[in-house]
């Protein structure tokens, strides 16, 4: 805001100083005009005097028959004439040299001396008053936009400029007001959905937290009552107090109760990944062109500052049975592998259609992944002997599989010749 009005005072003194400029050249310009337009009429009734003296041998009495002799109908800005061979007493001469206030000029003739009054028309008013108006029309409309933006975009986006600092502290409670403002009122709705978003999922990781630990308390619990018979069992086979047609017994007793404990792990086992596979996918008929356009829109200009070469090849448009965000989101999960794991040379996406299905098929360079660990790829919380020290959690390529598995569509990958890592992702053609 501070820099708004410091631009506002700043186009205020520019344009006093413009209109200032543009009046005193007006200004001048104007006793310009106006001195050579009386000079013009004195010039021509000089002349004009001149030869009615030689004509009439006599001076001239007044204005109205100087415009008679010469035919002339009006003499621009001269009001009168007065010659010294009409003035007969001394204070008539006097008055006549006198200054009394009003524009005149003085004519010699070889006989005669002239006065003649004339006024300025103020052709320059004209000029002052375009120049003003226009330049007071266009302030203020300058001063209108500079209010428009300062109510209309700079308050409102000041109001909620804090929004995604809140929200990256957790603040996630308070509802956005509803805004109708044309620049941000989407901009808020979308932020508002945001919100709704983390909370939800806040609100879901405490439940997935509680009842994991009440899951853990119970299955660890019921895990104490096996290990328990295992134990006495063991202590009571190593005392040898039981006979040997009673250890065999005691031995399925023993598998049992093992087997009871491995139920259990695979239930927690089962229970930690039921967490990821909880997507939300809303799967629906929709244009694979549209999903591939906004991904070559988004990576090209990435790909030209990482200096990498990025082609997308002609594709195919036809109508597929996935979810657009969350296709999105596979393909860039599968590109930004690309670009973290691979050599940075080049990375390629072509589309096909292969009978039923269409195939989304991204190549890159400088594969290091041995084949040897291809089979685990997708696996959760896997990483390849070539991940060096580049972050990441081993969970990407697994949630892609499973949401293209909830596309009802499938992913692999494989390695080609000189270390060319291929991922393709299939989907139901509808």
């Amino acid at each position: 805001m501070k820099d708004l009005n410091w631009l506002t005072g700043k186009i205020i003194l520019l344009f006093l100083s413009a209109v200032f400029g543009l009046n005193a050249a007006a200004w001048n310009c104007r006793e310009q005009t106006e001195d050579g337009l009386y000079k013009i009429s004195l010039n021509r009734m000089q002349h004009e005097i001149k030869r009615f003296e030689e004509e009439k041998s006599r001076a001239v009495e007044n204005l109205q028959e100087l415009l008679e002799f010469s035919g002339i109908a009006q003499y621009d800005q001269i009001t009168g004439i007065y010659c010294t061979e009409n003035l007969s007493t001394p204070e008539e001469k006097e008055k006549f040299w006198e200054n009394t206030g009003e524009n005149y000029a003085v004519i010699a003739t070889s006989k005669y001396y002239y006065k003649v009054t004339y006024v300025s028309q103020n052709q320059g008013t004209n000029i002052f008053l375009w120049i003003n108006v226009t330049a007071a029309l266009f302030f203020a409309g300058t001063l209108c936009v500079l209010f428009y933006i300062r109510r209309n975009i700079l308050m409102p986006f000041h109001q909620f400029c804090q929004l995604p600092h809140q929200l990256s502290r957790g603040n996630l409670t308070v509802p956005l007001q509803e805004n109708k403002n044309r620049y941000f009122g989407r901009f808020l709705w979308g932020m508002d959905l945001l919100r709704e978003h983390l909370e939800a999922q806040k609100r879901r990781e405490l439940e997935l937290q509680k009842e994991k630990k009440l899951l853990l308390l119970s299955l660890s619990h019921d895990i104490k009552t096996p290990l328990s018979a295992i134990k006495l069992y063991a202590r009571a086979l190593d005392h040898n107090l039981y006979q040997e047609d009673k250890k065999r017994r005691i031995a399925d007793h023993i598998s049992q109760k093992a087997d009871e404990i491995e139920k259990y792990i695979s239930e927690i086992v089962h229970a930690s990944n039921e967490d990821f596979l909880d997507f939300q996918v809303q799967n629906q008929e929709l244009y694979i062109g549209n999903v591939l356009e906004e991904i070559r829109v988004y990576y090209q200009e990435k790909m030209e500052l990482n200096q990498i070469d990025f082609q997308m090849e002609m594709y195919p448009d036809c109508l597929v049975y996935a979810d657009s965000d969350r296709l999105v989101e596979v393909i860039q999960n599968v590109v930004e592998n690309a670009i973290k794991y691979g050599d940075g040379r080049w990375i390629r996406i072509s589309a096909k259609r292969q009978e039923e299905e269409y195939l989304i098929i991204i190549k890159n360079s400088g594969c290091q992944l041995p084949a040897k660990e291809l089979s685990h790829l997708f696996d959760s919380f896997f990483r390849g002997s070539n991940v060096a020290k580049q972050p990441g959690s081993g969970l990407g390529l697994y949630i892609c599989r499973q949401l293209i598995h909830q596309m009802e569509g499938e992913i692999t990958a494989s390695v080609e010749g000189q270390n060319i890592m291929t991922v393709v992702a299939a989907l139901r053609i509808v």
